[in-house]
């Protein structure tokens, strides 16, 4: 490809003619839709694996109002909300919409993909109204046309929306952080574009530094960003970076700043994100290279093909130099290609640039678990499409374009496909276990999925399998011993569980559920030990203090019992569990009054039948312990309407 000269007046404005608005306007309208429609099956889709600990464990989120603690997200376990303060705002805001009620996780999810994608098509329309004659035909080297470009633009759009690759970064929720990163990094070079050419240039200066800002708040690879505005200008508009800093100095100054807040938000999650990828974990980074000469091919091959996608890859890595040298032979000529492009000036070097180093972060620094992961590819994909609908439009012209409507269609069949296996935690689990069957993540998650489907036998043999591959990993051995209590073999459960502790002695659910089995056990002193150490690790766990309320009733000591069933209640208030063994504490501790309102409140909740009637008996109970006869004869008698043979509520009737 031959040097590309800037445009002859950067700053003229592109202005679309009457008949481009209307392409402009159809075009975005059609892919909203067809957007819309292969994600509709995705909205319903249950929270799956890091969803649990960023969004449902995640009490960070549970109160907008408290902006301070939502904009300081927590960073244990490598977290995925970990130093990303707008992408817990963001999960915030759901919470305030519908809870933990997935459908509006997942409409924002959609939003920000359907918003990703029309601002890709400004970028292509504005980068070739800056060039056009970067996708001028062969037998044409005049350039093409506004409308042609226009059209180009829509394609590229189109693929890029509903290519099924992006279902990882768009159907799994907490992939937001890709997504969102993702729209605010096309949004700054977008509103760069418009600096250089519109007549509000400030304006949209302000909103390139602030879109990059707002990246750095949302995930570390928007570190990238300032760096590709510069090559961006040094290549389409500027010329050289001489003229591009002379024009436009205090933008790159302010593009520059938004890394102080980078560095602080990465800085807050300890350098690695809690252990999970960067300096200083226990995966070498001479090992993790060379996987992801792998790992990056393998993602251009799903650019082109993208079946099948997996969920999870699981621990695949490439420890000699002689499996990597097909890999690296294929990147290194990328390589090559793009560092001559870049010294030319030409789009195809901007293009390499974009795509190693929007990839550079995850690629060259070691990840814990996840070498492979394909949501990674969510902006890198935009330049691998642009560049194949410029060059089919260079070679065939319109015919091009009209051919990319078959392609899009299976685009989207593929992703309606896939969405489907997000239908549920068993059926993604079961069909990543199948694709992976020697990955020890996928096999054990599976396990789990089966057993809180009540398929305890397979979830047994599934989990036995996942321990044998990796018997170092503690989650392993926690689903183990979940499955195992569930199967009423309790002494194993206990086993599995102080396995998993051996290893990770601070996981606190490991320590919960070790607990929860003693006291199925009988063994409530040994209980309370291990829910006291749960509750040194995290204060604030309203199942630890749930839990150790329980215990410590069994032992006898109900107003210790009262203090954490209190905790846990505040936490939690519309647990009814927690709600009723707290009024049993009470009245246990010799406060039956105090009791009262938690078992009225208690059968405000529109309890099932069974529930009612323990509700409304100890409720009888309790007004006897305060001598009103009267409303617990009432009570009683509720309760036998609703079963007339509950034994507890006829000896309540019969009195004292």
């Amino acid at each position: 490809m031959s040097r590309l000269k800037p445009s002859a007046s950067p700053r003229d404005p592109v202005t679309p003619s009457g008949l481009n608005q209307r392409v402009t306007w159809l075009g975005a309208a059609a892919i909203a839709l067809a957007t819309l429609a292969v994600y509709a099956n995705s909205l319903a889709g249950p929270l799956v694996f890091d969803d649990v600990a960023s969004i449902l464990q995640n009490p960070s989120i549970r109160n907008l109002g408290r902006i301070t603690d939502v904009l300081s997200p927590p960073t244990a376990d490598g977290m995925t909300v970990g130093g990303r303060p707008l992408l817990n705002l963001s999960l915030a805001l759901n919470y305030a919409i519908s809870g933990t009620e997935v459908w509006s996780y997942h409409a924002l999810n959609l939003v920000i993909h359907l918003l990703a994608g029309l601002t890709l098509f400004g970028l292509v329309r504005r980068t070739l109204a800056l060039q056009p004659g970067l996708a001028a035909p062969r037998r044409n080297r005049t350039g093409v046309s506004s409308t042609e470009g226009h059209w180009i633009a829509l394609t590229v759009a189109a693929l890029w929306t509903l290519h099924p690759l992006h279902t990882e970064a768009v159907t799994y929720v907490i992939q937001r952080a890709e997504s969102l990163m993702g729209l605010l990094y096309l949004q700054t070079l977008y509103a760069f574009i418009r600096s250089t050419s519109a007549p509000s240039s400030r304006a949209w200066s302000v909103w390139c530094v602030g879109a990059c800002l707002l990246g750095m708040a949302t995930k570390e690879v928007m570190v990238s960003a300032p760096v590709l505005v510069l090559l961006y200008d040094r290549t389409f508009a500027a010329g050289s970076f001489r003229e591009a800093w002379r024009l436009r100095r205090r933008l790159y100054v302010g593009l520059a700043c938004t890394w102080i807040l980078l560095v602080a938000l990465v800085a807050s999650t300890g350098g690695n994100r809690g252990g999970s990828i960067g300096l200083g974990i226990q995966i070498g980074w001479w090992e993790h290279a060379l996987t992801q000469f792998r790992a990056v091919t393998h993602y251009l091959w799903l650019s082109v093909w993208p079946n099948p996608l997996v969920f999870d890859y699981g621990p695949e890595r490439i420890t000699g130099a002689m499996q990597v040298i097909p890999y690296a032979l294929v990147i290194g000529l990328l390589a090559w290609i793009t560092w001559l492009g870049f010294q030319r000036r030409t789009a195809l070097g901007f293009a390499g640039v974009w795509f190693f180093a929007i990839l550079a972060p995850t690629s060259l620094l070691p990840a814990q678990t996840q070498m492979t992961v394909e949501h990674r590819m969510y902006l890198p994909l935009a330049v691998v499409l642009t560049g194949a609908v410029v060059i089919a439009y260079r070679l065939g012209g319109r015919r091009s374009l009209m051919a990319s409507l078959p392609v899009c269609a299976a685009f989207a069949g593929l992703t309606v496909a896939r969405n489907a296996d997000y239908r549920s935690e068993l059926s993604l689990w079961e069909t990543t276990a199948h694709q992976r069957p020697e990955n020890p993540v996928a096999l054990g998650s599976y396990g789990a999925a089966l057993t809180k489907a009540n398929r305890l036998p397979e979830a047994l043999t599934i989990c036995e399998q996942a321990v044998r591959l990796n018997p170092g990993y503690w989650d392993l051995w926690n689903n183990l011993g979940i499955v195992l209590e569930k199967l009423n073999r309790l002494p194993e459960a206990v086993e599995a569980y102080e396995k998993a502790l051996q290893t990770r002695p601070d996981r606190v659910a490991v320590r919960e559920n070790l607990a929860r089995t003693l006291v199925s056990m009988q063994q409530p002193a040994a209980a309370v030990a291990q829910y006291q150490e749960a509750l040194k690790a995290q204060p604030g766990s309203a199942s630890a203090h749930s839990g150790l309320g329980t215990a410590l009733m069994m032992l006898g000591r109900a107003p210790e019992a009262v203090d954490h069933l209190m905790a846990a209640w505040q936490s939690r208030p519309d647990d009814a569990d927690i709600e009723y063994n707290l009024g049993n504490a009470l009245v246990l501790s010799g406060r039956p009054a105090d009791a009262v309102p938690h078992y009225e409140a208690l059968l405000r909740l529109n309890p099932s039948p069974s529930d009612a009637v323990r509700f409304h008996t100890q409720l009888g109970r309790t007004f006897r312990l305060l001598g009103d006869a009267t409303r617990a004869t009432t009570q009683f008698r509720e309760a036998l309407r609703i079963d007339p043979n509950y034994q507890p509520a006829q000896d309540g009737l019969r009195g004292p």
